[in-house]
């Protein structure tokens, strides 16, 4: 008998999928079949997810408790300060299913600050590692090896955001890195932060931090994507109780707080990871080279073992319920979802997202994950980064998806990086308003102009492409110089545009809003360990006197004139004209029309085209005005009154002047 298909709301809203419902439909029978394993015992996913509830180290009534799983090692010692790192006083007896328990009897048997490892013998070795589920490592300043340290706050910590709820209306983001968030040559901190960049981040207008880096990674350099001890804060920033402060003080602002979390792959590293802590190399990560990234040189998480999505999912609960963040940046998920990776693979038909390359756990991995944080608040944020355009990745699981909030439009940096590389005669509307209008149906999409990727050394970021050299020579107000006039034209156009047409939400990462000049070079070997590069110079967006400053308050404007016009919160746009020769865009959202003239030379002084409304209509928001480092050319006191247009088989329309490398926004007048 031929099996019954289900009916899938995912194949209505996207009609393309339909010769792939089987495929769909495995895809929700693998989900239902392993969610209803992993909580047979469990009412939730919620109430799964608490393995940092029960592993790690817990304060008791007379002592402490510390747990591990381990299941194929031999022998676990508890080591440390508080024994003066005794290799024998402190085993651990081993229970089922690979536990390891051992009770430290007194309250400051193991007290605050203390460093601990645990010694591990297994498959003939004999390993110092750190506890799986410590919250907080240092490293030695001499030896510069890493310990896990034991975080006792004296008192609870006491937060003050209990009425604190999620921004869900269209999403701004400010993206950012804490030790590079600080204009001195030096590693930024958490208190810095707090101090120093919230209020940079509420002024300009953003409603949601984005923080990098937070999971401890042992190599500064890895732009905290090589993430060794999954449940511990970053050293390099500061402690626990400073990240708390942080996130409290942001919700206070009234500001969001959601972090990059990386589940996608592992640092291979054996003496500060969690990469064959029992011993073996499949504890966590596939065998052999399955479990290898052939870029990243790192390990990949094996996502049909339920202790693997145990351990993962309990990390998303945990840094939810310890640390109050509102929600995930999800990286790496194209890595998750394909055996490929998506390395060298062109993501150009349907069949490319269903054959036997597809990881059907790591895809069930995804649809938990989205489950639990849903369970534990309503109002979080989820984010997918995924550059194969998966079908699905941002509706929700009951329709056929995998459960996301958002997916990052990953490819509109592409596309503008591409287009750079034309010279400007010869870029195409058709292209520009294809790229920023495709969508997947009903998904919404977090778009972004540049990656923090494109400002790292090796790459440029829009600005720096687009001025090159003389960014460093022609930036005072007072100096007239053609290739900076033509950077700050387009830098200002290309930001306006993809925020106006490409996304319901938008990130922007941290000082590119200004142009920031120079790359990101974080301290290594070949630059002598500096730090002149890996720093955000503010100075410079702050200067009256430099060009970075019309930027700066262009970018702050752009985000007040997108809040106030609700220009994010739908995805209808009505294409008015597009002119291939006159490099001429316009369109319209909600009462408002939007005209980009892309021409490097040429203004119109009579454009006509059709509104198709007789309605009276005003500039209220342009990037030629003086206090953008524009030409004034453009005035917002003209009222364009409807006419006949005769050239458009008499359509009514308007007629107005538009300089070239300029955008101007109408407004329809009641």
């Amino acid at each position: 008998m031929k099996k019954q298909l289900r009916k899938l709301k995912i194949l209505e809203i996207d009609p393309w999928l339909k010769p792939f419902k089987n495929e769909l439909n495995i895809r929700m029978e693998e989900y239902e079949k392993n969610k209803k394993k992993l909580l047979e015992n469990h009412d939730s996913f919620k109430d799964f997810a608490n393995g940092h509830l029960y592993f790690g180290f817990h304060e008791v009534e007379n002592g402490w408790i510390y747990r591990e799983w381990a299941p194929n090692a031999n022998e676990l010692t508890l080591i440390g300060d508080f024994n003066d790192w005794n290799l024998d006083s402190h085993p651990l007896s081993k229970k089922e299913n690979g536990v390891w328990e051992i009770f430290i009897p007194g309250k400051d048997s193991l007290y605050h600050g203390c460093r601990v490892k645990v010694k591990i013998n297994s498959m003939g070795k004999t390993l110092h590692r750190i506890p799986l589920y410590i919250k907080r490592t240092i490293q030695n300043p001499i030896s510069h090896d890493f310990s896990g340290q034991i975080w006792k706050e004296k008192d609870e910590f006491n937060w003050s955001d209990q009425d604190f709820k999620v921004k869900n209306e269209p999403l701004l983001i400010y993206e950012s890195h804490i030790g590079m968030a600080q204009e001195k040559e030096d590693y930024g901190t958490f208190k810095e932060f707090e101090k120093n960049i919230l209020p940079r981040i509420k002024d300009a207008g953003y409603n949601t931090v984005q923080l990098m880096a937070i999971m401890q990674h042992p190599y500064y350099g890895s732009f905290g994507y090589h993430v060794s001890n999954f449940f511990a804060v970053s050293s390099w920033f500061g402690n626990p109780t400073e990240l708390k402060e942080l996130v409290n003080t942001a919700h206070s602002m009234g500001l969001n707080i959601i972090m990059d979390i990386v589940h996608s792959h592992a640092v291979k590293n054996i003496a500060e990871g969690i990469d064959e802590f029992d011993g073996t190399t499949t504890q966590f990560f596939h065998e052999g080279l399955k479990g290898i990234h052939p870029a990243w040189d790192s390990k990949l998480f094996d996502y049909s073992k339920p202790e693997v999505i145990h351990f993962l999912l309990s990390n998303i609960k945990f840094w939810m319920d310890e640390y109050h963040f509102d929600g995930f940046r999800f990286d790496g998920v194209t890595s998750m979802i394909y055996d490929h990776h998506g390395l060298g693979v062109n993501f150009d038909n349907y069949e490319k997202y269903f054959n036997d390359t597809v990881d059907m756990d790591a895809i069930n991995y995804l649809q938990y994950a989205n489950e639990l944080i849903k369970e534990i608040r309503k109002d979080a944020i989820s984010i997918s980064e995924d550059m194969s355009g998966m079908p699905g990745m941002a509706l929700p699981i009951e329709c056929g998806g995998i459960g996301f909030d958002y997916r990052l439009s990953m490819g509109v940096p592409d596309f503008w990086i591409k287009l750079l590389d034309k010279k400007d005669e010869n870029w195409s509307m058709y292209d520009i308003w294809y790229e920023l209008t495709s969508l997947r149906p009903k998904e919404k999409r977090i778009t972004y102009v540049e990656s923090h990727d494109q400002a790292l050394v090796g790459d440029k970021t829009l600005f720096f492409r687009l001025a090159d050299q003389e960014i460093y020579w022609h930036m005072e107000k007072s100096d007239k110089n053609p290739i900076i006039d033509r950077a700050m034209a387009l830098h200002k156009m290309i930001r306006f545009i993809t925020i106006t047409l490409s996304g319901e939400g938008y990130l922007n990462f941290m000082g590119n809003e200004f142009g920031h000049p120079e790359w990101i070079d974080f301290p290594r070997e070949g630059n002598n360990w500096s730090f002149k590069y890996c720093k955000r110079q503010w100075s410079l967006g702050d200067n009256l006197d430099l060009k970075y400053n019309y930027l700066k308050k262009f970018d702050k404007d752009m985000i007040y004139f997108t809040k106030i016009n609700h220009i994010l919160e739908t995805s209808e746009v009505k294409d008015l004209w597009l002119d291939d020769t006159k490099k001429i865009i316009i369109y319209k959202k909600n009462d408002l029309i939007f005209l980009f003239n892309f021409h490097p030379t040429d203004s119109f002084e009579d454009f006509r085209f059709p509104t198709h409304e007789a309605s009276d209509y005003k500039v209220v928001f342009d990037s030629d005005a003086e206090i953008y480092g524009g030409h004034e050319r453009i005035s917002r006191k003209v009222i364009y009154s409807p006419k006949q247009l005769h050239e458009f088989n008499k359509s009514t329309g308007i007629s107005i002047y538009s300089p070239s490398r300029t955008f101007l926004v109408l407004k329809k007048i009641d």
